[in-house]
Order: C-alpha cells, then structure tokens, then sequence
C-alpha cells in the first residue's frame, strides 16, 4: 500500500480517455468549450453540470433569423 503501480496509470488513462473524449466531442458540437469535460470526473459536480447543460440553450443549436423578420 501507498504507491500506484504502473498498470494503475495505464488503467486510470484508458478510462480518462474512454470517457472524456466523447464527452468533449459532445460539448464541442454542442458549441460549448471543450474544458467543460473537466467536470465530469468531479464527483458531483458532474451531476450538477449534466443538469445544467440538458436544461441550457446550445449555442450550437441557435438558429439565425433572416433579415427583416
């Protein structure tokens, strides 16, 4: 007890990659920054903020109005 292993890193990596990648993915064509992802490996914080950007206007789904309307 008290230190990692290497096999622990290469897990830890797998799983932050496996996860965070898609989720950046997701922000980016949403039209949020892709930093966001950094609130999903903070427990709680990542409910809150999956709360946040299902009830939040996309910037990526705005549409614009034509001229003159």
């Amino acid at each position: 007890m008290g230190t990692f292993s290497i096999v622990h890193w290469i897990v830890l990596l797998a799983v932050v990659v496996g996860y965070g990648y898609p989720i950046w993915l997701i922000l980016r064509r949403a039209g949020f920054s892709g930093w966001w992802v950094v609130l999903w490996f903070v427990p709680l914080v990542n409910l809150a903020a999956i709360w946040f950007f299902a009830m939040a206007r996309w910037p990526g789904q705005e549409v614009s109005q034509p001229a003159g309307t």
